[in-house]
């Protein structure tokens, strides 16, 4: 096992045994908002805590970048930890029980390790470069559809950019005719990493942030999928756009959607 895969999946371990103890006592659940429709709670930050320390303890020279708390520089600014310690805070806040701790280590710009940890399943995704996506130490693959007609299509709404509402809209409607049903689960690593497992053929959203999709990047590409932004290039790091499936189901979102972009999300 990679060595720091072993200490990314002990973090996410320690980090959701955090989130699922306070799942059962939602009175102890103190949530605040920290920008539109965007909620952060005292579990959020106690689990970032957690990862934080389990990374220090093996890692004190690496560089960690965090949801919550921004960037913990260290000496060895080559080698990033990217955290988001609650990904579906929504869904905990409402006691849905579908939400995640996402951890990637970035080593001089490449994502080498991933790991998507849903704690109320018990299912730990991972992935190294090179070396195959697991869920729960079995290999995944994506889906192997070969268009869009009777795939089930995973997105997110764009909640905190609501100016980009119409044209998204458009282009749910125009997969929607394609498809056969659409998911929105109110959590973009676990989307991510379901489309790894071939629990759902194909997903986008825009506007997400590198902690969102750090992690799940990798296990699509390590199970066999792409992962791109809204025109098939490479920009999405940078603008938080994303497509993500087997080659085949994103060529032909990628074509269902080119006519309704809006110039803000070609870019």
């Amino acid at each position: 096992m990679h060595p720091m895969l072993n200490i990314a999946v002990r973090a996410a371990r320690k980090a959701g045994n955090v989130i699922a103890k306070n799942y059962e006592t939602p009175d102890a659940v103190e949530a605040s908002q920290k920008g539109t429709n965007d909620f952060v709670t005292n579990v959020d930050k106690a689990a970032e805590a957690m990862i934080i320390d389990v990374i220090r303890k093996s890692y004190p020279q690496h560089t960690i970048i965090t949801e919550e708390s921004g960037e913990h520089e260290g000496t060895d600014q080559d080698v990033q930890w990217v955290i988001d310690p609650l990904d579906g805070t929504s869904n905990f806040i409402k006691r849905l029980p579908h939400f995640s701790v996402s951890i990637a280590v970035r080593i001089k710009g490449r994502t080498e390790v991933a790991v998507v940890y849903d704690p109320m399943r018990n299912e730990l995704f991972s992935a190294v470069r090179g070396q195959g996506a697991q869920l729960n130490g079995y290999r995944l693959r994506s889906s192997n559809a070969r268009d869009l007609d009777g795939t089930i299509l995973a997105t997110g709404f764009p909640f905190k950019a609501k100016q980009h509402a119409t044209p998204y809209m458009n282009i749910v409607g125009k997969l929607f005719t394609q498809c056969a049903d659409f998911r929105r689960t109110g959590s973009a690593a676990l989307d991510l990493a379901y489309v790894a497992s071939g629990r759902v053929d194909g997903y986008f959203e825009l506007g997400l942030k590198p902690w969102d999709f750090a992690a799940g990047e990798l296990l699509v590409r390590e199970a066999g999928g792409l992962v791109c932004d809204f025109t098939g290039g490479h920009n999405h790091l940078m603008s938080g756009n994303i497509v993500a499936g087997n080659p085949r189901v994103v060529k032909a979102m990628l074509a269902a959607m080119r006519d309704e972009l809006s110039e803000a999300m070609k870019r």
